[in-house]
């Protein structure tokens, strides 16, 4: 029964590890003073979130800025 969990646990590590991540660009040029905070990616696009509260999305063939989202932030007081 151990053997057998060794195998499954030793199988799903191998099928894991083998599934590459999404294709990014080796760079993304932010505006000056932006910092990345977070990055998500499609199919034709990805998107960076910014450390002043925007999303700018960016085309993945081209990598130019194709929309820039303003979050607003609401006080829960």
């Amino acid at each position: 029964m151990i053997c057998g969990l060794v195998v499954i646990v030793g199988l799903l590590v191998i099928r894991f590890s083998s599934t590459p991540g999404p294709a990014l660009p080796e760079s993304i040029a932010l505006p000056d003073g932006v910092q990345a905070v977070a990055i998500t990616a499609a199919q034709d696009w990805y998107a960076v979130v910014t450390d002043d509260n925007r999303i700018l999305v960016f085309s993945r063939t081209t990598g130019a800025l194709r929309q820039t989202v303003q979050i607003d932030t609401v006080d829960q007081d």
